[in-house]
């Protein structure tokens, strides 16, 4: 009998791949576990078992396996159906699923390993110069990796020249499999056994007397053991001795002490449990025990908690019951800003039973926390993490907290699988048949539509803990202020006179510009000029602390302009501003106080976010100027004022949307002020106040908002009431972009009819030299989402059946946000 398996690849294919087994291999293969494969002509790639069988492919022949790199297997029958849902619902292959879930250390790579032909002989007159510098270095190394040879040869083309040894039959190529993860090794030091009795002790430092640094070692490794039943590091030896490794080293070659080593995390909570969970109040208690009741009829709910009203102390209460039940919890944040300062409070409740995960994490951390999820250990009771957490292996997973569950953060817009975390979360714990709790101060208008149609459970808190009183909440007529030559820079006198009074009692300022960069635009007062990016269809933004100008979509840079590239006049000006310019005139306002600033480039390194929230928590900065990053959830005890900079670049932005986000980042930055005993300030600068979006942030109206947009999207057909899939087209050629998108245009609208928009240019229709063009397919109510998503794979195969469309790019994006 022939066995088989069929695997899934990490790449964007549509169909599982059958390999070839041998019994023996068979009775060890296990659903889950990572083989390595030949693919194509040379490539090895590194897949996924997904099940064994007998039946062998009917198109090709069957290859064999490379090797079996797991003993047991490392993703869970269940991740495996959450990978079939999510290639199903998302249009995406399962190769797309993997290739995110897995982190890349488990991914192995295969790399091109040169090496001498031994069976035939090569007279070196015959070779060309640099084809005789690769021959001669294989005579003193048994390989060569590709870069050995662009090194040896001083080229970056080194494939002719492999060509060509080829052709003489000179050299054999090979793909090698490496393991990208090494596990840490702590090195530790003990006496051998000879020397641990008493006597043979005494008889130790008799021999030593003479090398006294030596003995200071042994006597200080005597003393350590005693103190401890732990093993002695060799790097706490040298500390306590005052010595070097040298001298260690010295004592192991003597065999009077010996080395060994424990494979240990590289993530490691090194304090102690500090406290219990605080008591909830009356507010608090009373949600708590209408979740609990709400889960006894329904798998989700959602918390609908003003800010401060002490949602994360109601998470803990939770999670305390369901660890206690042996199980698992996965917390899923918007942002690594939030899981920095969330962390340390859960570890002072829960100590190393809280585990991170984001992105900031190494590829070798990551699959430290991956195996401890897996193999449930008590590290990882409690995950805290990203989007990207829901991809973990749970084995008996409790309970999901989505925080902040309206942010657009937990959507992943590219690469494939463009899934939406909170969504997965829901299709997750049905898997588990566990719990979904969904906090947010603003919900996301889809999830507060399911609560009012009690497709969720919806508990309320309307109050802030310790009835703190929500921000007075001020709108600045900026129009007005320039009429009356009120401003200073972007700041009008009415912010500078709070923030003045702020300072005085010693509490600080955060400062909110939606935009990173000193200026997007640079102009020159003559001709009008600004410059473009070459790759993309923006401008650059001046970034004043590189004297740099950037583009955000595909990382061009060049240095600022002396002079203009039109007309070539040196008078450049820079129009409208972002959290630099901010920062810049803070400075100048206010020369006394210390101003931090928090966006994508203040927080690249991998603690770049630990280190502002510490040092604003530590009052070490008076003011903090940000971007949205400033909104998710931060708890800051001492800010009273808080700043709105501009509130129309918000509102004005073309899509539907809009509005609904622009309430949700006001009402979530103004909720970070007065959060402990005074009531805090918030000041919204606008050209616009009698705007309603403004004055029901103001009043705090969530439910003037959500009445007023759900009449909007009722009208005009969008979320909830009805679902988006928007395809993207992308290709260099502008003329074949056109005609691809016009064509697949008119194919969805013989079936779907006016539900079909477009194809149109999006805002930004220029991205890296690829030109864009969008549909977008609106699917009402009672539409079956299965039968649609069939359709538009049908088109869309046939799409790619015509020779002139096949180089254009096709993106889905379901549900898109």
């Amino acid at each position: 009998m022939q066995y088989f398996i069929d695997v899934i690849l990490p790449i964007p294919i549509e169909n599982l791949f059958t390999y070839s087994i041998t019994q023996a291999e068979s009775d060890f293969i296990k659903p889950g576990m990572r083989v390595a494969v030949p693919f194509g002509k040379s490539k090895v790639y590194t897949a996924i078992v997904k099940q064994i069988h007998n039946t062998p492919p009917v198109i090709y022949e069957a290859k064999q396996i490379h090797q079996i790199l797991d003993e047991t297997p490392i993703v869970t029958t269940i991740q495996l159906k959450l990978w079939e849902w999510m290639a199903s619902y998302y249009l995406c292959t399962v190769g797309d699923v993997m290739r995110a879930a897995l982190p890349n250390a488990f991914v192995l790579e295969s790399e091109t390993l040169i090496s001498k032909n031994s069976n035939i002989t090569i007279n070196d007159t015959d070779l060309k110069d640099d084809e005789f510098l690769i021959y001669e270095a294989l005579h003193h190394q048994s390989s060569l990796r590709l870069q050995d040879i662009v090194s040896i040869v001083d080229k970056k083309q080194v494939f002719p020249i492999i060509k060509r040894l080829l052709e003489k039959e000179a050299i054999v190529v090979q793909e090698e499999v490496f393991e990208k993860y090494k596990p840490k090794l702590v090195k530790y030091v003990k006496l051998q056994s000879k020397h641990t009795t008493q006597a043979g002790l005494q008889h130790l430092l008799e021999e030593l007397s003479r090398a006294p640094k030596q003995r200071d070692v042994v006597m200080h490794l005597f003393q350590l053991s005693a103190q401890t039943k732990k093993g002695i590091k060799v790097t706490d030896l040298v500390e306590q001795s005052g010595t070097s490794t040298a001298v260690v080293n010295a004592l192991v070659d003597k065999e009077i002490l010996e080395l060994y080593h424990i494979q240990t995390d590289r993530v490691e909570f090194q304090g102690e449990v500090i406290a219990d969970s605080k008591q909830l109040n009356e507010k608090q208690a009373e949600a708590l025990s209408q979740i609990k009741t709400h889960f006894t009829n329904t798998d989700v709910v959602l918390l609908h908690g003003v800010t401060a009203s002490g949602k994360t102390e109601v998470y803990v209460k939770l999670i305390e019951q369901i660890i206690a039940q042996g199980k698992q919890v996965l917390y899923l944040l918007p942002e690594i800003a939030l899981t920095t300062q969330l962390v340390n409070r859960l570890q002072d409740y829960f100590g190393e039973q809280v585990a991170i995960f984001h992105s900031k994490y190494t590829a070798q951390e990551r699959v430290e926390v991956w195996n401890n999820v897996l193999n449930n250990s008590s590290k990882a009771r409690i995950v805290l993490g990203a989007r990207s957490s829901i991809f973990l292996p749970f084995q008996n997973l409790g309970l999901i907290i989505v925080d902040e569950e309206h942010e657009q953060s937990f959507k992943q817009f590219d690469p494939a699988p463009r899934y939406h975390a909170r969504d997965t979360a829901v299709v997750l714990a049905k898997l588990h048949t566990s719990k979904v709790l969904l906090g947010s101060a603003t919900p996301s208008l889809e999830t507060y539509f399911n609560a009012k149609q009690h497709k969720y459970g919806w508990v309320e808190i309307t109050k802030r803990y310790n009835n703190v009183l929500m921000p007075d909440i001020e709108l600045v007529d900026i129009k007005d202020k320039h009429k009356r030559k009120l401003m200073k820079g972007h700041f009008s006198d009415r912010l500078i006179e709070a923030m003045a009074d702020t300072f005085e009692v010693g509490s600080q300022v955060i400062l909110f510009q939606n935009r990173r960069g000193f200026s997007p635009i640079v102009e020159c007062n003559t001709c009008g000029h600004s410059p473009q990016c070459p790759n993309c269809d923006v401008s650059l933004t001046y970034h004043s602390y590189r004297r740099q100008l950037r583009c955000h979509y595909c990382g061009y840079n060049m240095a600022m302009l002396v002079k203009c590239q039109a007309c070539g006049d040196t008078d450049l000006d820079t129009k409208g501003f972002g959290t630099e310019q901010v920062e810049e005139e803070v400075k100048v306002l206010f020369p006394n106080v210390k101003v931090g600033r928090m966006d994508l480039d203040t927080t690249r390194g991998k603690y770049g976010y630990e280190k502002i929230i510490t040092a604003f928590e530590q009052q070490e900065i008076d003011v903090l100027v940000g971007t949205q990053m400033l909104t998710k959830g931060l708890d800051f005890r001492n800010v009273a004022l808080v700043g709105i900079m501009n509130a129309d670049n918000l509102l004005n932005f073309p899509d539907f949307r809009a509005h609904e986000r622009s309430f949700q980042l006001l009402s979530q930055v103004s909720g970070r002020a007065g959060r402990t005993d005074k009531q805090g300030k918030v000041l919204i600068q606008t050209y616009n106040p009698y705007h309603n979006i403004l004055q029901q942030v103001s009043t705090n109206n969530y439910a003037a908002m959500f009445k007023e947009q759900m009449d909007d999207r009722y009208n005009f057909k969008y979320p909830p009431i009805y679902r988006l899939i928007k395809i993207t087209l992308r290709h260099k050629d502008f003329n074949r972009v056109n005609t691809a998108s016009n064509w697949l245009g008119t194919a969805l609208r013989q079936v779907f009819g006016d539900y079909v928009l477009g194809p149109e240019d999006p805002l930004v229709s220029r991205i890296r030299n690829q030109f864009h063009k969008q549909i977008l397919i609106k699917i009402p109510p009672k539409q079956s989402l299965g039968s649609t998503k069939k359709a538009i794979v049908k088109i869309n195969n046939s799409f790619m059946n015509i020779k002139d469309f096949r180089s254009v790019r096709l993106i889905c994006n379901v549900d898109t946000y």
